[in-house]
């Protein structure tokens, strides 16, 4: 289902080039959940950003089912993300002049061409799935960081997007939300069928996840740093 082959990225910081991502190969079956754990500044959000195609790698191919992003314009690698992959930040990202139900409808227009009333029945739907029927008309201020990330969840979720990309969902939660945003998040994503990444320093979230991989383990630069007795980057 993922597909990548020879990936490199590198930054440019104070003249120097500082390699972030070396991955030789790394395969993604249909429907797997993954959690990739690992230090601040050792990739992982990087490789999220590189696989949704807001990055472009510096060398080799991402392929997300047949298609592959290193062959597509920023335009094309724009709408594909819109159209089959879903994204899930940390901090939301909501419209706060908007309501829930509106901030979720917003995405649901760019991927279905459906009527609006039909739009609006599975809005309903999901918002029931995530027990927030009754807060689908509540701004973004007016609720909880808990019930803002479900927000966020369904508007990852409705179009049923081929891949789901998380990075650090349950990073501004208290534990025992976070601990009910992952499991919705895995239930949702499993029930559906989506295959699901997710980067995290909640090692309580990793071990629900049936795949967990260090990023040590993906990224070749670590594996060498590391038998060389130096620092990860």
């Amino acid at each position: 289902m993922l597909q990548i082959r020879g990936l490199r990225k590198q930054f440019h910081v104070a003249g120097k080039e500082i390699p972030i991502l070396d991955i030789p190969e790394w395969h993604v079956g249909q429907g797997e959940k993954i959690a990739i754990t690992g230090p601040s500044g050792s990739g992982k959000s990087t490789l999220l950003h590189l696989i949704s195609g807001i990055m472009r790698p510096d060398e080799g191919d991402i392929l997300i089912g047949e298609n592959k992003l290193s062959g597509m314009s920023e335009a094309l690698r724009d709408r594909f993300r819109g159209e089959h992959i879903g994204y899930i930040l940390q901090d939301f990202h909501l419209i706060p002049s908007l309501t829930a139900r509106e901030n979720v409808e917003i995405a649901l227009a760019r991927n279905r061409n459906t009527g609006r009333g039909e739009r609006l029945e599975l809005i309903n739907h999901w918002f029931e799935r995530v027990g927030m029927l009754e807060r689908r008309d509540h701004k973004p201020s007016q609720l909880s960081r808990g019930q803002q990330q479900r927000v966020a969840i369904i508007r990852a979720l409705i179009s049923g997007p081929t891949l789901v990309l998380a990075d650090e969902p349950t990073g501004s939660l208290d534990w025992e939300t976070a601990d009910e945003i992952a499991e919705l998040l895995l239930e949702l994503c499993g029930s559906d069928r989506h295959t699901l990444l997710v980067v995290t320093h909640d090692l309580r979230m990793a071990e629900r996840f049936p795949t967990c991989r260090h990023i040590h383990e993906i990224n070749e630069i670590h594996r060498r740093v590391r038998k060389q007795g130096g620092l990860a980057i």
